[in-house]
């Protein structure tokens, strides 16, 4: 039996792809084609989005391959080839030249040691967030744990927080001046554990920092996997007496490989370009030593730039080829129903719940606490005074000083609460990441708008990997980039030059937050609008926002929250007093600890305050659909 459907005249010819009324159809056949295309504003504005993402993204990437070969007077190729401008080879062949033992201990310090460190911290960190936040997710969503709406909802904190906390935190823990010199840590100043060298620096404390850090990507893609997973899939095996082990091997594991690759691209390239983590840790990585040789060799400091921006165009690659295809799993027996919960038992449920309430207790609550212990030590980082019971020791000159500058250790600055230096920085910082923010979240959406409706163009292809590229970029790449460019510019220094870099940063997370609740939209609910001549800004507005007004909501505050932390990215393009996240080295370099610990926790509870306000106004949480609820 045939059913004939006959369309509207106006609604056939939205679908045909046809120009509306009063489209002008005459002239050539390639004019009528090229207005025909343009008659769509989606496909106007995708042109010029592709235009704009690919000049902002490819422009700052040409612009260090370049300054690999310029020469930098006052710079290690200028003072050994002779020359005071213009363009040598010389930092590609001096620092891959092993031709003497001299040279060659400068090849591995130089470029082999960071870039081994550097991939050995991204893997580890890898697998540590996988297991941790893979785990968790397990028992959240598939067993019987107790307290799931507080574990999850705590869980992704140290995400929210700026990612060296828990790096500062660990050195103050764990830090041991018998084994390393300075002053003890806490740990071994109260109950007298010396843990040795490598626990508390170099790679096994980055990679773990790092993996607890980007864990809540783990814990959010496979959680989200485990909760929407058919209970036919493993019922089906259940019934045919399949062991546990294969089950999980067959169906469940293949079922979370791609949530498991996604993680692994994330947490790789953000690791990957992360500073600050091995900068406290003391771990020499790409990042670490780009700054280090950033004073006297720019040049070959640019080459190990392009090696992060190397790694970044693999992760897309990858990105691409784990995503082109898809996997579908058919049950051969079975029934509906939903996933039974696995039972850990009466103390199992209490024993594990109290295990992952202290570990997030140290990753999420203790790390605000110690910043504010911190900021009322006399000496910043020494615990000593708890063994001798000399809490009247604890002093607020961090805090209130307004007045007497020659007060000890303050270096002349005022105290945090009366000090310009800091709140300029802090509203520096809100003003970047507010506007960021807007032209981010702008931008995203109307990529995402665009790419939806053109799903299947290669051009709508293009343009979403112009937009998430940056993403997988490293942060300081990124930033390397955008401060030759801005130099050459002339707006280094500049509240503009930090806001672009934001943007082009920061697109990727609108931009796929808009791109995954566009594909949902039927086209019908457009096309009802259009027959009835509505405009296309009327639509976006009064119809596409509304309906995808959480996902776009996301789209600007992700941006947001990120760009209120971020230090890598912007530490090349400003002084340090510029905003408040590079002035954290501004007051380390002159000893004001307590300084930088009020910073972070300045941080901490601002970018809280704006996760919860957002909640409450709008009903979104990054863990909310997994156990959040």
């Amino acid at each position: 039996m045939s059913t004939n459907v006959t369309l509207m005249p106006e609604r056939a010819a939205a679908q045909r792809g046809d120009p509306p009324q009063g489209v002008q159809s005459s002239g050539p056949p390639v004019l009528r084609r090229v207005a025909t295309y343009f008659s769509k504003p989606q496909n106007g504005l995708l042109l010029v989005l592709g235009i704009v993402l690919t000049i902002s993204t490819l422009a700052p990437l040409v612009s260090i391959l370049i300054d690999t070969v310029t020469v930098h007077p006052g710079s290690i190729d200028s003072d050994r080839t002779g020359l005071m401008s213009g363009y040598t080879l010389f930092n590609w062949t001096d620092l891959f030249d092993r031709s003497t033992s001299t040279k060659e201990k400068l090849f591995d310090q130089n470029f082999l040691d960071p870039t081994v460190n550097t991939v050995l911290m991204s893997v580890f960190s890898c697998v540590f967030a996988i297991i941790y936040g893979g785990f968790f997710a397990y028992l959240v969503t598939r067993t019987n744990l107790k307290f799931k709406k507080y574990l999850s909802t705590i869980f992704i904190f140290p995400y929210m927080m700026p990612q060296w906390t828990l790096a500062v935190v660990w050195q103050n823990l764990f830090k041991s001046a018998a084994v390393g010199g300075g002053s003890d840590g806490l740990l071994a100043a109260v109950f007298g554990i010396h843990t040795p060298q490598w626990f508390y620096e170099g790679l096994f404390p980055s990679s773990v920092v790092l993996g607890l850090h980007y864990s809540a990507f783990s814990y959010i893609l496979i959680g989200a996997i485990f909760r929407n997973m058919d209970a036919n899939l493993e019922e089906a095996a259940v019934i045919l007496n399949t062991p546990k082990w294969k089950v999980f091997s067959r169906i469940t594991l293949p079922m979370i490989t791609p949530a498991i690759m996604s993680t692994v691209l994330l947490v790789f390239s953000s690791s990957m370009g992360s500073f600050p983590v091995p900068h406290y840790l003391k771990f020499s990585t790409l990042t670490t030593r780009y700054v280090e040789m950033s004073v006297n060799r720019q040049g070959q400091a640019g080459i190990l730039a392009v090696e992060m921006m190397v790694f970044g165009i693999i992760m897309l690659v990858a990105s691409q080829l784990t995503t082109s295809g898809r996997k579908s799993y058919t049950t051969v027996t079975g029934k509906s129903g939903q996933t039974q919960e696995v039972n850990l038992g009466a103390i199992g449920r209490w024993l594990i719940a109290a295990i992952f309430v202290v570990l997030t207790l140290f990753t999420s609550l203790y790390p605000m606490l110690a910043f504010a212990l911190e900021t009322f030590l006399p000496n910043p980082g020494d615990y000593s005074f708890l063994t001798g019971g000399g809490w009247g020791s604890l002093t607020t000159k961090w805090w209130l000083t307004s007045e007497n500058l020659s007060e000890s250790g303050m270096y002349g600055q005022l105290g945090v609460l009366y000090n310009t230096t800091i709140w300029k920085g802090f509203a520096g910082q809100f003003w970047v990441a507010a506007m960021a923010a807007l032209a981010a979240g702008t931008i995203g959406t109307l990529v995402g708008y665009c790419v939806a409706k053109n799903r299947r163009s290669r051009w709508a292809n293009f343009v979403n990997n112009m937009a998430f590229l940056p993403y997988l970029m490293p942060s300081l790449a990124v930033g390397v980039a955008f401060f030759i460019f801005g130099s050459s510019m002339g707006i280094f220094n500049t509240f503009l030059l930090l806001i672009i870099a934001g943007t082009i940063k920061y697109i990727p997370f609108a931009s796929r937050a808009s791109l995954n609740s566009m594909l949902q939209l039927s086209n019908e609910i457009e096309e009802s609008a259009i027959i009835q001549d509505i405009p296309w800004w009327k639509r976006m507005l009064r119809i596409i926002v509304p309906i995808q007004k959480s996902s776009i909501i996301s789209g600007y505050m992700l941006p947001f929250m990120t760009a209120l932390r971020e230090m890598t990215l912007f530490m090349l393009l400003c002084s340090q007093t510029k905003i408040i996240t590079t002035e954290l080295n501004y007051f380390d370099e002159m000893g004001l600890y307590a300084f930088s610990s009020a910073i972070n926790l300045m941080l901490i509870v601002t970018i809280l305050i704006c996760n919860a306000v957002v909640n409450k106004l709008t009903g979104a949480s990054l863990d909310k659909g997994i156990g959040g609820n």
